[in-house]
C-alpha cells in the first residue's frame, strides 16, 4: 500500500474499485482554508482517458507491480498497434489510444519495453532518446546562429519539434522523448 501523498509521475496505482491508474502529473495544494491535498492528473491505463482529481494525502492505494519485457514494434493497423516480443515472440496487440505518445517516438523494427500488469499488457516504455529523420521543416536560413529562436520542424514519426533554423530535410536528430525536446543532431 502506498499513500497518496508519496505518488509521483510515472507510479502506476489500483484504486479501491479496480481501476488501474498511472500519475501524469502529481503536486501538493494546501488550499488557504482546510487540509492538504494531493491534485493529480492521471491517466486510466484499461480505457486510456485521462482526468484531473485530487486525494487526501493520506489515502492509500495498492501499488500496481508492473513488468517489463523486450520487445519489437512491428506495425499499427486502424486502430491497433502490434508488438512481438523478442524472447518468445509472442505477439500482442495494443490499442492505438493507449500508446499514442509512445508512438509518435518508435519507428517500424524500434526495440520497446512492454509493461504488464499480471498477464494484462497495458503499455509501451520507450528508450530515453531516439533518433528521427526530419521529413519537413522551413529551409535553413544562411548565418542562422544556434541561439536563434528556432523552427519547427516535422519527423518521421509525425512528431513536431522546435528545432535550431540551421536544421534541414533529411538530417537525423537525437529527440528526448521525456519532453519531446530536440536535443542535437545525430
Amino acid at each position: 500500500m502506498v499513500d497518496a501523498g508519496k505518488l509521483k509521475s510515472g507510479m502506476t496505482f489500483v484504486t479501491p474499485d479496480g481501476k488501474l491508474l498511472r500519475v501524469l502529473e502529481a503536486s501538493h495544494h494546501k488550499p488557504g482554508k482546510g487540509n492538504t491535498v494531493m491534485r493529480m492528473k492521471l491517466r486510466d491505463v484499461r480505457s486510456g482517458s485521462t482526468f484531473d482529481t485530487t486525494y487526501r494525502p493520506e489515502e492509500k492505494f495498492e501499488q500496481a507491480i508492473i513488468e517489463s519485457r523486450n520487445a519489437t514494434y512491428l506495425y499499427q493497423m486502424d486502430d491497433t498497434a502490434y508488438f512481438m516480443d523478442t524472447e518468445s515472440f509472442d505477439q500482442y496487440e495494443i490499442p492505438v489510444v493507449n500508446v499514442e505518445d509512445e508512438l509518435k517516438y518508435i519507428l517500424e523494427n524500434s526495440e520497446v519495453k512492454i509493461q504488464f500488469y499480471g498477464n494484462e499488457v497495458i503499455g509501451v516504455t520507450v528508450p530515453t532518446t531516439v533518433i528521427l529523420t526530419v521529413t519537413d521543416t522551413q529551409p535553413s536560413i544562411k548565418g542562422a546562429t544556434v541561439t536563434g529562436s528556432g523552427k519547427p520542424a516535422t519527423l518521421e514519426t509525425g512528431l513536431v519539434v522546435n528545432v535550431p533554423d540551421f536544421i534541414e530535410i533529411g538530417q537525423k536528430l537525437i529527440v528526448n522523448t521525456a519532453e519531446g525536446t530536440y536535443v542535437s543532431r545525430a
